[in-house]
């Protein structure tokens, strides 16, 4: 599900001579995924020109391409870096914007405080501070750059009246949400996709890295309270945020070992999903539940002498979603990586929050075995019998009916959306085909609801026509019958690299107005009544921002918009669609 920053090329034991020719060792070392057209889900050469030295490097050496960057020698990851990124001098001016000290820190009761705005992951904000007469008038009141950044996928939140957001270096920003100033920053191991979610009490944010590591910072100034590494696998990493519920944070695992299963020679797969409980004052690990419960063993010998092993996969990519009053944490699962296949793929899956015991499960796509081996250029890695890859990113979302019943909401890449019965064990209620699905098609973040209805954006993305995909659904939440669909509006942006009419990020709700973005650049507010869009703004642009850097708008995706007093906070870019480097503000005129 996840678009993997630089994608698997072939091992090789061969030292290139310097002086290094970076052209011929892209071509030869990275070119099989990273080119025109590909099927892989990896930036394409344009993209990848977006990133920064930094972070391109970054990748190679302990990041997410550590594996297939394992025989490059310093000086051609280097190389690689410096004729892919852009200079680091030209992006480390000396930035402004730092709030002033006699400026007090403001409070504000309304918050957003994790990735869905409440435990349910509804993304329904009751306080949003807008009416639906005001939306019309909103208007941007502040822009901040992130430096360097070809992407701004990281769920704002805001607590306190300060907004706190991820970015693609790493670097967790704690903003003023009025003026956008800066109170603090904090730098993780590697890029920040997940929310940053602060509790009740106010003392500590978390958040979780694609390294595999989990923070606990000071709210008030950015300092590390603790930091763990929950999972020992070298491809884990957290891209679904932590839920934070009283004095635990729940923390989903998943990897890249998905990804890396390209390169032939890589033995996959020993990895699977897993929930882990931390005590939010220490970071020590409470409890572990693996979405698959058996170790992965060896079965089969590859073609080029690889060791195969399995079961291995069902990654929880999204949020897990409180259930307070059966006392259960659900989480959804990806496809398995190789086989053999289980029960917990593509799932969801109920855990007992105290004691992480595993409740029920309802698997929704069996036999859904697959790896990125499976379109790349040589297959060694591709199950014998794959499946579509149609797991699921969104998280469970859990509403309440007009008549007192629970309903558990899950939103797949096939294109289906799910209702199930809690207090049934996962029983089926209804289903609702609402897109064709593929590997970045179907629902690709989740979704949101009202009292009444589910809303879904739709992907389908297709990299050979960008008029193709996109629309925001309206369910019933009790039937789910489609109430209005809106379709999606002619790109404008059809001659830039990486448009879309596709809509993958997630959308946000609050009385009587949907928000939603979209690969073409736009967010729009949406008529919750009939689909009707009330105001569009498009973030493919460039803008001035409060800390002096040149920053330019692009898709939308990820994450979606936070509304809270009045305010609408947004990211804009993504890699390999429109790159962009910029959290954008936007309040009612009268503000």
């Amino acid at each position: 599900i996840l678009l993997v920053i630089l994608a698997a090329f072939p091992g090789c034991s061969r030292k290139t001579p310097a002086p290094v020719d970076a052209a011929a060792l892209f071509r030869t070392r990275c070119s099989s995924c990273h080119h025109d057209d590909n099927d892989m889900r990896a930036p394409e050469p344009e993209a990848l020109k977006e990133m920064s030295h930094s972070a391109i490097r970054s990748a190679l050496e302990t990041g997410r391409m550590k594996w297939e960057a394992r025989t490059l020698s310093k000086t051609e990851k280097t190389a690689i870096a410096d004729y892919l990124g852009k200079s680091d001098v030209a992006i480390s001016a000396k930035l402004t914007g730092v709030c002033p000290r006699d400026l007090d820190p403001p409070a504000h009761p309304p918050i957003w405080a994790g990735w869905g705005v409440d435990l349910r992951n509804t993304r329904f904000q009751p306080a949003a501070g807008l009416g639906r007469e005001q939306i019309k008038t909103l208007k941007l009141k502040w822009a901040f750059g992130f430096p360097g950044a070809a992407a701004s996928y990281g769920q704002p939140t805001s607590f306190a009246g300060m907004v706190f957001v991820g970015s693609e270096d790493g670097t967790v920003y704690a903003l003023d949400a009025a003026t956008g100033c800066s109170w603090w920053t904090f730098r993780a191991s590697a890029t920040v996709k997940t929310a940053i979610s602060v509790g009740n009490n106010g003392h500590t944010a978390f958040f979780g890295d694609t390294n595999g590591y989990v923070y606990g910072v000071s709210v008030s100034d950015g300092s590390l309270v603790w930091r763990v590494h929950p999972d020992s696998h070298s491809a884990a990493r957290i891209t679904g945020s932590p839920l934070l519920l009283g004095t635990t944070l729940y923390v989903p695992i998943s990897s890249g070992e998905e990804g890396a299963a390209a390169d032939p020679h890589y033995p996959c797969c020993t990895f699977r999903g897993s929930l882990v409980a931390l005590d939010t004052a220490s970071g020590k690990q409470i409890w572990r539940s693996f979405a698959i419960d058996e170790t992965p063993k060896p079965t089969r010998q590859g073609p080029q002498g690889v060791q195969y092993s399995g079961p291995s996969g069902a990654a929880i990519w999204s949020p897990p979603t409180a259930d307070l009053k059966r006392h259960v944490i659900y989480v959804a699962t990806g496809n398995n990586y190789s086989a053999p296949t289980t029960d917990t793929s593509d799932a969801v899956i109920a855990v007992d929050m105290r004691s992480g015991k595993k409740l029920w499960h309802r698997q929704l796509m069996p036999q859904d075995v697959w790896n990125s081996g499976c379109v790349a250029e040589q297959k060694g890695n591709c199950p014998e019998s794959h499946g579509e890859d149609f797991d699921f990113g969104a998280p469970p979302i859990l509403k309440t009916l007009s008549d007192g019943r629970d309903v558990l909401l899950l939103a797949q890449k096939s294109g289906v959306v799910y209702a199930l019965d809690p207090d049934r064990r996962g029983r089926l209620l209804w289903q609702n085909r609402i897109g064709h699905g593929g590997l970045l098609g179907g629902i690709q973040w989740g979704g949101a609801a009202d009292s009444h209805n589910a809303y879904f954006t739709l992907s389908d993305y297709s990299d050979t026509d960008p008029l193709l995909g996109g629309g925001l659904f309206a369910l019933d939440l009790r039937t789910g019958k489609k109430v209005w669909y809106a379709a999606p509006q002619k790109p404008a942006c059809v001659k830039e690299y990486g448009c879309s009419a596709a809509q993958m990020a997630p959308p946000t709700v609050i009385a009587g107005v949907v928000f939603a973005g979209s690969l073409d650049g736009h967010l729009r507010a949406y008529d919750a009544r009939n689909g009707a869009v009330v105001w569009d703004f498009d973030t493919d642009q460039e803008f001035a921002t409060t800390n002096g850097l040149k920053a330019h708008g692009g898709s939308l995706n990820g994450a979606g918009p936070a509304v809270v007093s009045g305010m609408v906070y947004v990211n804009s870019g993504y890699t390999n669609a429109m790159a962009g480097n910029v959290l954008l503000a936007f309040s009612a005129e009268s503000r």
